[in-house]
């Protein structure tokens, strides 16, 4: 006799644990709606929150899953909700919210999976500026790890010197060879029709903490600069950034370094 087969159950949808109690019966939601997002109270028509069929809002109140309600029988999301009501503006009528407040509703549309609401805020700044942003920063595959090694030496410097702020160099070039040589312009050629062991000989390190580059972009020193001050700040790191000179390391010929090197000091408290 052969052994009965086991049906095994379907996977639910990946919801909290609360949500996936599945009725016997298909739940009859009220038309209008009342919500508790973590504390924030809307209302809203049952037919807004189910606008587009893919979210996560769509399948909570479809009737197929339990959603707990609080003591005033308002359905409850375990979630903040002080963006929530930018949320139900663009179920309601397609309303985007002002710049400002882009990045934290791309974060709840992420939560909800609300890919229309997600298209339309990549298209508008400051995320389609990251997007491009996040475009140049991509030919440097290195640069989140510098970025991580730079507050990690200003903070065992600070650390050692059990002080508020912490400095160290960094070298930002965009080329590999030398703008101009020093007292012959002309061999400034050299860098077009250089053989494979000239190039060899103007490779070399910067004497600083972290450098970056060399890249091929429009993007220039300053760009680059703009992006380690801003993901620096971003991390609640207050910085300041200065040149203080160039390399002056002697390569070939009348050729030196002149790499930028510039000095920043992350403040701690």
């Amino acid at each position: 006799m052969r052994p009965k087969e086991t049906q095994t159950e379907q996977p639910l949808l990946s919801f909290p644990s609360a949500w996936l109690k599945v009725p016997v019966v298909p739940f009859q939601f009220p038309e209008v709606v009342p919500l508790n997002i973590g504390g924030a109270h809307f209302t809203t028509r049952l037919s807004t929150l189910r606008r587009y069929e893919d979210t996560m809002l769509a399948a909570m109140f479809s009737g197929r899953h339990y959603i707990p309600t609080d003591a005033e029988g308002r359905y409850f999301i375990d979630r903040d909700g002080t963006h929530f009501g930018d949320v139900l503006n663009f179920l309601r009528s397609g309303d985007l919210p002002p710049r400002e407040r882009v990045r934290a509703v791309y974060k709840e549309a992420q939560y909800y999976a609300i890919g229309p609401l997600l298209e339309q805020l990549e298209n508008m700044q400051p995320l389609k500026g990251e997007k491009v942003r996040q475009a140049f920063l991509g030919l440097m595959p290195y640069y989140k790890d510098h970025l991580e090694r730079i507050v990690e030496i200003a903070r065992l410097r600070a650390v050692q010197r059990k002080a508020r702020f912490a400095k160290l160099k960094v070298c930002v070039f965009k080329e590999e060879m030398p703008i101009t040589p020093y007292e012959c312009p002309l061999l400034n050629s050299l860098r077009f029709e250089r053989s494979e062991s000239d190039g060899q000989l103007f490779e070399h390190h910067c004497e600083v903490d972290v450098s970056f580059g060399p890249w091929e972009a429009v993007a220039d020193v300053y760009d680059l600069l703009h992006c380690l001050v801003t993901d620096l700040s971003a991390q609640g790191l207050v910085v300041d950034h200065q040149c203080i000179g160039v390399c002056d390391k002697h390569l070939i010929n009348h050729y030196y370094c002149k790499r930028p090197i510039y000095e920043f000091k992350i403040t701690w408290w």
